[in-house]
């Protein structure tokens, strides 16, 4: 059984249960639809940061989370351990864990803190497959991740991740994106990599994983930078 590819952030933001979360062609037609704008102080002024409210890529759609996609969540891979073996949240044991998840997602997108994306197949957006979260920052954007287990191994992640960080880094004032992984989790890293991250070192009792050991594990840190 290969591992989870969840990415699991240093955040606020993932610190709360929830399920948010390989060789692939450079995307070259990312179709932005909609912009939505966050200002943030930052030393004293307040810097622009905005994110895409849909993404396209050529396989799959990245858009905002609705009620609509607790019952598709939950069934889809919110329960299932194989899939938050690496995340900081247990598997899900009702349909109410997820929907507080989801009002919580929905929450933060619209308080502009971060962007939950929803991931779903080109042609059938109604039917989530994972999430992404985009965690924004003054100059800087962390991202986490999760996907439905019958899809690992098909690159979607991987072509999501670069959609993401390819549409930040277009900004003016984003210079960095990030994300950190368990250093046994190496789909996760194998992701990243692909996704055009490099790996900048090792992070020591970094990160509590619940599904694994109630003492921080060490993560690997990995960026793209501009």
């Amino acid at each position: 059984m290969p591992s989870a590819p969840g990415i699991e952030r240093s955040d606020r933001l993932n610190n709360s249960p929830r399920p948010g979360m390989r060789s692939i062609p450079r995307l070259t037609h990312i179709h932005i639809v909609d912009f939505l704008q966050v200002t943030e102080p930052y030393r004293g002024f307040s810097m622009l940061l905005s994110l895409p409210a849909v993404l396209r890529t050529p396989r799959i759609t990245l858009r905002k989370p609705r009620t609509a996609d607790i019952a598709v969540i939950f069934d889809a891979y919110a329960q299932d351990a194989d899939v938050v073996r690496y995340l900081l949240w247990r598997p899900h044991r009702a349909i109410a864990d997820t929907e507080a998840f989801i009002a919580y997602c929905i929450e933060e997108w619209d308080s502009g803190r971060s962007r939950p994306y929803v991931l779903a197949h080109q042609g059938n957006e109604d039917a989530a497959i994972g999430m992404l979260e985009a965690s924004l920052h003054a100059h800087m954007i962390d991202i986490g991740y999760v996907l439905q287990r019958k899809y690992w191994g098909a690159g979607l992640m991987s072509e999501a991740v670069r959609a993401v960080s390819e549409a930040a880094l277009a900004l003016p004032h984003c210079f960095r994106v990030q994300a950190s992984c368990d250093t046994e989790n190496r789909a996760s890293a194998r992701t990243l990599e692909k996704a055009g991250f490099m790996l900048e070192g090792k992070l020591s009792r970094h990160l509590v994983l619940p599904n694994l050991a109630e003492e921080p594990r060490q993560s690997l840190m990995y960026a793209r930078c501009k």
